[in-house]
Formats: structure tokens, sequence, C-alpha cells
């Protein structure tokens, strides 16, 4: 038989180990301080650059009246952003339910019955009871529910400062494509003009005997082909029209632009590769690390579960039933009650829970890393965009205002009888072409500087 010294080493040694296993499920959620984890880590307690794009407002990158009377419009109207809105409400009432979870629970249970034997006078027996159960937390049970609940309400957070940034580069992408769009119809409009009037002057030609027929039928093919451009970009605009309107939750409408808009151009130097300070702000990494701490408490929560509850219980009250006698008038009592419940076998639940969360938090941290480097890849990409676009512009411009004088001394040749009317046409058609080339790519840039702003954590 064992001696009560030695029952006592090991009983001591048993609760040691205890605690030390579960030291860990006591700790708050840190990020690793290695890799690019860690290079994160460390940019969070950076000090906020105020200047930096990605820190701008809104309204102070979209500067145009008009503009920002749309986006205002779809933040107060837009439903996916409602429900992100009541997606952070569910999580604070989450949140207040999980910190209302270290308090004891009280319910009053009244109840009465009254008897009679063999015609005897009714006898009513009554009890006013009121119950209280308290859970003393004493592994931490509660505490990893309520921290993972407050990485949910970061997380909800998050998701709606993704909404709101979506919401706000959506309009503007639109408006500036609806801006392009007026712009070529105009376009289209003033060149169907100038090419009916090329008609006119083939058939005059033609009458001096200096054009054939030819020149005439190809001058009207091309005429057509201008007309028929029309009717696709106006279908173009109405399809944009609806686009805005359900980004403002309104109903279809024509929307006033303003039609003087220039392209948005936005260029920033960022030698060296991006900053790690700039990708923290970002909301869709915000919200990798929110579901990669919840993972974490889910995995304490998970191994929690292998170690004992503790609750305490009381009930008291008012009654004249005491014992198996009924007094009147009723008397004060008073009753308290521990509990403590250790698992011992589940049928290998608590280790499958356990196993299975370690798997999730590892799954987390895989995406929360692979979050990093795609943001990073999204400014490298809106970066480089922007920058080769605006390169491009101005060889276009170049073209254009070339193009511009080719069809100007083509059409003056062709007074003079110097030249042929594939000339003047070919022209024509490659004027034409570059234009919309030129705010095709204008759209281009409007586009690729909002996404730049959006890839720095822009629209808040």
């Amino acid at each position: 038989m064992m001696s009560k010294l030695n029952i006592k080493h090991i009983l001591i040694m048993v609760a040691l180990a205890t605690v030390m296993g579960s030291c860990n499920i006591y700790k708050s959620f840190e990020l690793p301080k290695e890799g690019i984890v860690g290079e994160y880590a460390e940019a969070k307690n950076e000090a906020v650059d105020s200047t930096a794009l990605g820190n701008l407002s809104w309204k102070q990158l979209f500067t145009d009246p008009q503009l920002q009377g749309l986006i205002q419009l779809a933040l107060d109207n837009n439903v996916d952003l409602k429900n992100a809105k009541l997606n952070v409400d569910i999580a604070q009432a989450q949140l207040l339910g999980a910190k209302l979870s270290y308090l004891p629970s009280l319910a009053f249970n009244p109840n009465g019955a009254g008897a009679s034997y063999a015609g005897s006078a009714m006898s009513w027996t009554y009890q006013l009871p009121l119950a209280a159960s308290w859970e003393i937390d004493i592994f931490a049970k509660i505490t990893n529910a309520k921290r993972k609940a407050q990485a949910n309400l970061m997380q909800s957070e998050a998701y709606q400062q993704a909404v709101r940034s979506q919401i706000i580069g959506a309009v503007a992408n639109t408006y500036y494509a609806l801006v392009t769009l007026e712009k070529q119809y105009a376009l289209y409009k003033e060149t169907a003009g100038k090419w009916r009037e090329s008609v006119n002057v083939m058939k005059q030609m033609k009458e001096a005997g200096r054009y054939t027929e030819v020149a005439v039928v190809q001058s009207i093919a091309n005429y057509n082909s201008v007309m028929a451009s029309i009717p696709e970009i106006e279908m173009s605009i109405h399809e944009m029209n609806n686009t805005m309107s359900l980004l403002l939750n309104d109903p279809t409408q024509k929307w006033i632009l303003n039609l003087e808009l220039n392209p948005l151009v936005l260029e920033t130097a960022l030698e060296g590769g991006v900053p790690m300070s700039y990708l923290a702000a970002r909301p869709d990494v915000k919200s990798a690390e929110q579901t990669l701490a919840m993972a974490y408490y889910a995995t304490n929560s998970a191994r929690a579960a292998f170690y004992p509850s503790l609750s305490i219980s009381a009930l008291g009250g008012f009654t004249n039933l005491v014992g198996g006698l009924v007094t009147n008038p009723g008397k004060w009592f008073i009753q308290l009650a521990g509990q403590l419940s250790a698992p011992l076998f589940a049928r290998g639940q608590n280790i499958q829970n356990l196993k299975v969360t370690k798997a999730q938090q590892q799954q987390a941290m895989n995406n929360f890393e692979h979050s990093l480097l795609n943001a990073s890849a999204d400014v490298s990409d809106a970066l480089v965009k922007t920058s080769k676009m605006v390169e491009k512009q101005r060889y276009l411009k170049i073209q254009v205002e070339n193009l511009e004088k080719a069809v100007m001394y083509n059409e003056d040749l062709q007074t003079l009888g110097t030249t042929t009317y594939l000339e003047v046409l070919n022209a024509q058609q490659s004027l034409l072409s570059s234009q919309i080339q030129m705010l095709t790519n204008e759209l281009t840039i409007s586009q690729a500087s909002i996404n730049l702003y959006q890839s720095l954590g822009g629209a808040r």
C-alpha cells in the first residue's frame, strides 16, 4: 500500500502537469515573429502616415462634386453595405453575450399545488424559489469564447470596410466608364457628321469626273460603319446607367455627369517594394488576421474541453412545504451546491475536435500569409499598370495629333486633286481608331488609379 506521502506527491505532480499543460489556453493571440507575418506584426506598430495615398479620404481623391454626391448616395443606400453594417451589429451582440457569460444565471420559478384526501379540505402548498448558477472560468473556456467573439467583431468591421471600399471604387469606376462612353458617343456623332460631308464631296467629285462610283460607295460604307456603332454605344450607356442605379439602390435613370472630367492619374513612387505598413491598412488583410485569431481561440477552446468544469449553484426562496410537512405561514429556505465535471471518455470527440481546430488554424495561417502576398501583388500590378498606361497615353496623344494633320492634309490634297480617295478614307479611319483608343486608355488609367488607391487600403 502506498504511503500517504507518496499519494500526496503523485497528486501534486498531476496538478502541476495539468496547470503547465493548460498554460496555452490562457494566452491571448499573438502573431509569429518570423517571416512575412512577422514583418506584418512589426508594421502594425509603426506610426500612421496620414499623407500616404491609402490614408487619404475618398473625398480628397474624388473631387468632382457630382461623383462625390453619387458615392455618398451609394454609402447611404447600398444593400451590401447595409448588410455588412448589420453583420457588425450581430457581432457586437455576440460579444456582449460572451462578456455576460462571466455572470451567474438567475431564474425565478414559482410553483404551487393543492391536494385533498377522502373529502378533506384542500391543502395548498407553494414555493417561490430563486435559482442561481455560476460557472467558474478555471480553464479559460469562457475567456476564449469572449476573445473569439472580439476577433469576430473586428473581422466584421474589417469586412464592412472592405465592402465600403469596393462600393466607392465601383461607383467611381462606373462614373468614369459612363463619362468615357458619353465622350465616345459625342466623338462618333461628330465623326458621322464629318464623314457625311465627305460623302457629299465624293459625289460632287464624281459629278466633276474626278472620282468614280467606287469612291462614292466606299465613302457611304465608311459613313454607315460609324452610324452602326452609335446604337451599340447607346446600349452600353443605358446598361452602365442601370449598373450605377443598382450600386446606389435607386430607380433606373440617366445620371448627370461632368463630361469635362479629366482622367484620374495617381502615380506614387514605391522604390524597393511595397512597404508592409501600406498592406497592413488593407481591410482584407485585417480580416484574414482576425480569421486566424478566431481559429487560435477555437483551438484553445478545444484544449480546454479536456479540463474540468466547476459550477456553483444556489436555490433560495419562500415555501410552506418543509420536508414532508406543510407549515403556514411559510418559511425561508436556502440550498447551496457545487459540481465538478471532468471529462474521462467522450468516444474520442475531444481528441477529434482538437485535431480539427489545429488543422483549421494552420489553414487560417496559410490563408493569411497568402493574403499578404496577394496584397503586395495587387499594389505592384496597379502601380505598373498606372505608370505604363500614362506612358502609353503620351504616345497616343502624339499619334492623334499627327493623324488629325494627316486628315487635314489629305482633304486639302483631295481638293487639289493630288491624292486618291483611298488615302482620305484611310486617314479618317485611322484617326477615329486612335481617338477611340485614346479615350479607352484614359478610362484604363482612371480605373488603374482607383485600383491602386483601393489596393493601398484606401476608401475610408
